[in-house]
């Protein structure tokens, strides 16, 4: 059994994908999101898509680094993790603009002050009026705060977010035998950005706060599951002030999630036609992309090399490379799957905006479905 589901998740939601198994999966079964009639307007050429997620686990690293740094602008990101985990998603299906989202946020009232809850509500503006520069809509609709101490041990900071589209632009995955595949980096400083970004993202976060941060952190008991095997928790080798490789330990796991809206707003805008698909690799991380193929091999071959965050937790959780890359985007957040004509093409559109991009893998023909990654002399097949 993997380290992440001794500590209660599961990288690939095998009960989830159970749970909504016999649901209506939409008119596009295969669309990166599910895609519903036209149910605002009954117009037959449009479609909605409608999407909830959360900022997850990463609220528990907030608060122990606000409890050590007592540094509340810390609080901020939160907002954006859980934005970015909706519109990038969404975007993935073909909606890059005109947004309509609600938080819903829930707090244990005891540990989360409302100066917390103010920097987090007024986050989401920050990051709306980001998109805007770039000619994407965001409109915030309000939502719900709840003071649910006896559910909530900390705090989670979830969206719900609305998007309607013309049929004409979904995305349906049809990933082809001779495409390319093109990777991004989730790693970096783009140009939207105002700092260093160490590619974390939003997953993982319970994997690699367990396994980076040191015993220290156990006395805080509202951070974790009493459940859980003392053994693997926190049983890593650092304090979140500590520094890895030049960067403070709490900065490079608490980096916002990066969005890629901007460039996956221009690449669909020029190249709709030449694209297979579009993943964005949150849960499942390199392996995600093997649900939405059949009878084809997608072999990774040229991935980027691994930024520090992902070092530090491998290192020291000592977890397995096919547990890194199942569970974390290891650098790259975003594949597109592609004509080859247009890979460098696209290339090109992500480097305009500083976010470096790759060639890093194809796409062949086989019997059966499988992701094979090509990395640091070593094979791992999903």
């Amino acid at each position: 059994m993997s380290l992440y589901n001794k500590l209660g998740v599961s990288a690939n939601k095998e009960d989830v994908h159970n749970a909504i198994a016999n649901l209506d999966a939409g008119l596009y079964p295969n669309a990166f999101c599910k895609v519903l009639p036209d149910l605002a307007a009954n117009q037959e050429d449009f479609v909605n898509i409608i999407h909830t997620d959360t900022a997850g686990t990463k609220s528990i690293l907030a608060y122990l680094y606000w409890l050590e740094t007592k540094n509340k602008t810390i609080w901020k990101n939160l907002a954006q993790d859980a934005l970015v985990m909706n519109t990038d998603d969404m975007s993935c299906a073909g909606v890059t603009n005109n947004f309509i989202t609600s938080s819903n946020i829930a707090r244990n009232k005891n540990v989360i002050d409302g100066e917390i809850l103010s920097e987090i509500i007024a986050a989401p503006l920050r990051f709306s009026n980001i998109l805007k520069e770039y000619g994407i809509n965001l409109t915030l609709a309000g939502g719900e705060t709840a003071d649910v101490g006896d559910v909530v041990r900390t705090l989670d900071v979830g969206y719900t977010m609305f998007g309607r589209i013309p049929k004409a632009e979904i995305v349906d995955i049809d990933i082809k035998d001779g495409m390319s595949l093109v990777v991004f980096a989730s790693f970096g400083k783009a140009i939207y950005e105002d700092e260093y970004n160490s590619g974390i993202g939003c997953n993982g976060l319970t994997l690699a706060r367990h396994s980076v941060l040191d015993s220290t952190y156990s006395l805080f008991t509202e951070t974790f599951d009493p459940s859980l095997p003392k053994e693997h928790v926190y049983s890593g080798k650092f304090k979140l002030t500590d520094m890895y490789e030049g960067y403070k330990v709490g900065d490079l796991l608490l980096s916002p999630t990066r969005t890629y809206l901007p460039i996956v707003k221009e690449v669909l805008s020029k190249y709709r036609n030449n694209i297979g698909g579009i993943i964005h690799t949150t849960g499942g991380g390199a392996s995600k992309v093997k649900k939405f193929i059949k009878n084809l091999t997608i072999v990774k071959n040229n991935l980027f090399d691994t930024p520090p965050v992902f070092k530090m937790i491998k290192e020291s959780g000592n977890i397995p490379q096919e547990e890194m890359y199942q569970v974390f985007n290891m650098g790259q957040r975003l594949e597109i799957y592609c004509d080859s004509e247009i890979a460098e093409k696209i290339i090109e559109i992500s480097k305009k905006y500083e976010v470096d991009a790759q060639i890093g893998g194809y796409c062949m023909a086989s019997e059966d479905s499988k992701v094979i990654i090509e990395k640091d002399g070593e094979t791992i097949i999903f």
